[in-house]
């Protein structure tokens, strides 16, 4: 009898613990998922002129200046919570102007940022954010010759007219600070989606010397600072909220 008794408690027991266990799921999800941030897609551009590097590059008609635009991507994360919004980003830039079998020139780049944000609004659906940040990037400049005049069996025959015709390229880095301003909408039907706008100036704290493709220091190598206006049209979603949801 003592034996059937404990043997009804026990299932009893399991019972109730497999009835708990999803209500402790659900509520540890949404404990959770306040702390958990959206993933964001960036796509737009920025502005910055290098016009110590370009001012060597006029005096040379062989080469053409660098362009002050970068189309540019991101990748990243971004957090909400108590109007905080908090981000890191990566992100890549090129000018997109790159001939290699004439005259041009071209400039890419890719960066790393952390920054942080204040809700003014405290809305539920519109979130708008003035920022500030911290960031690191890293440059390089590629000039290209026009080598349609040069003749195949020339470079075939004479191994060094290889180096006559190869582009020369220049890297550069910078840390950086960064401010802005941005606006994100989120989706009444899925507050996890969200459509933002981002604007804002990048800086340097110093100007750097411009370095050989290898990274060799240079003697009287121009010197340029960052001063760059960008946007950027963000998404965002947390395809894990989305995902609990649906199970709820």
């Amino acid at each position: 009898m003592k034996m059937f008794i404990t043997s009804l408690m026990l299932l009893a027991a399991c019972s109730a613990a497999a009835q708990d266990k999803p209500m402790h799921k659900k509520h540890d999800w949404k404990d959770m998922e306040k702390y958990v941030p959206s993933m964001t897609r960036s796509l737009g551009g920025s502005f910055q002129q290098f016009d110590k590097l370009n001012g060597r590059v006029a005096n040379l008609p062989q080469y053409e200046s660098l362009k002050g635009y970068t189309a540019t991507l991101g990748l990243g994360m971004m957090h909400e919570m108590n109007r905080v919004v908090s981000e890191m980003n990566i992100n890549i830039g090129s000018s997109l102007s790159a001939h290699r079998d004439r005259k041009s020139s071209t400039i890419h780049y890719i960066g790393f940022n952390a920054n942080m944000g204040y809700d003014v609004l405290n809305k539920k659906m519109v979130t708008l954010y003035p920022f500030v940040g911290l960031g690191y990037q890293m440059y390089q400049a590629v000039f290209y010759r026009d080598n349609t005049g040069v003749d195949f069996n020339s470079v075939l025959g004479l191994p060094g007219i290889q180096e006559t015709i190869s582009p020369v390229k220049f890297n550069n880095d910078f840390f950086v600070y960064r401010a802005g301003i941005g606006i994100q909408l989120k989706s009444v039907r899925y507050p996890s989606n969200a459509i933002g706008l981002q604007a804002g100036y990048t800086g340097s704290f110093r100007k750097n010397a411009w370095r050989s493709k290898d990274g060799q220091e240079l003697n009287n190598a121009p010197r340029d600072g960052i001063s760059q206006f960008y946007f950027s049209l963000i998404l965002s979603s947390a395809p894990w909220q989305m995902m609990m949801h649906r199970k709820e």
